[in-house]
């Protein structure tokens, strides 16, 4: 399945469940949080370490305090030394090089307490796994650390590292095939190693999930119900500014009265006569 040709708002929420596969965000989250092996085989793969084990962050979302944004992380796994923080983004929303930034900064909060020395913050990995490539340089994994900009072989060593893989170009991955054939999986939903294998099987279990699939159909309504309204929104918005403009026009022409105006266009007569003031 391609799945930059798949239609997301003329499909069902039904459809979508029955099309769903690893790039759905929703099914990645309930594989990965449900199967804390198969999420460190992952990691591994990904970032090519060996990980001796690790914790899955049993709540969604975090918050720092009341009036910062809190952010809610689809996999968000710690081992003894290493947060890990696993995004599936199947569209790219023109900030999720601000997004890893923000990740990282809540991470390392979260991970710190009270008392603690900046040298025990974990090391912290942000991974996107993305359809499109990003950044258009055809690089199928981009990986980011901090650098010195005067001289690029000093590097800052905090431990903070930014990863982008990028499923569409998998086939610039040449020696790594785990990694290749999991970012295939991720565009066309077929397998090409034992882990694949795996993982396709647990998508196939999670979607028998009657509890899970409820979820789903909940989330894609609301989803549906707030397009349908921003749409609803937008057209009436377009509308009243189509209808300002021309009773300006008509002001400027100054061939009706401001009461003839308000009824040929529907905004009222005090909206008029404000629009009349400050032409």
């Amino acid at each position: 399945m391609n799945l930059k040709m798949e239609n997301q708002h003329s499909m069902s929420p039904e459809e979508k469940w029955e099309n769903a596969t690893i790039a759905n965000n929703f099914i990645f989250y309930k594989v990965m949080r449900n199967n804390p092996e198969t999420c460190k085989h992952l990691l591994e793969i990904l970032l090519e370490i060996e990980i001796e084990r690790i914790d899955i962050y049993q709540e969604e979302t975090i918050d720092v305090d009341y009036a910062s944004k809190g952010i809610r992380l689809d996999v968000y796994v710690k081992s003894a030394t290493q947060a890990f923080n696993v995004e599936m983004q199947t569209t790219n929303t023109k900030e999720l090089a601000e997004r890893s930034r923000y990740y990282h900064g809540i991470i390392d909060v979260d991970c710190l307490n009270s008392g603690q020395h900046y040298k025990e913050l974990k090391d912290c990995y942000v991974i996107f796994i993305c359809i499109d490539d990003i950044f258009g340089k055809g690089h199928a994994k981009y990986s980011f650390e901090n650098l010195c900009t005067e001289d690029t072989s000093i590097k800052l060593n905090d431990r903070s590292h930014k990863y982008f893989f990028i499923a569409s170009n998998c086939d610039k991955i040449i020696s790594n095939k785990e990694q290749h054939a999991f970012l295939k999986m991720v565009i066309q939903n077929k397998s090409e190693s034992a882990f694949t294998d795996t993982l396709l099987n647990l998508v196939k279990d999670a979607k028998k999930n009657i509890q899970w699939k409820r979820q789903y159909m909940d989330l894609e309504r609301e989803k549906l119900y707030a397009y349908d309204n921003g749409i609803e929104k937008g057209l009436e918005e377009g509308a009243k500014k189509k209808a300002i403009e021309t009773a300006k026009n008509l002001l400027r022409m100054n061939v009706i009265t401001p009461e003839q105006i308000a009824a040929a266009t529907g905004i009222s007569i005090e909206e008029v006569t404000v629009l009349k003031e400050s032409l």
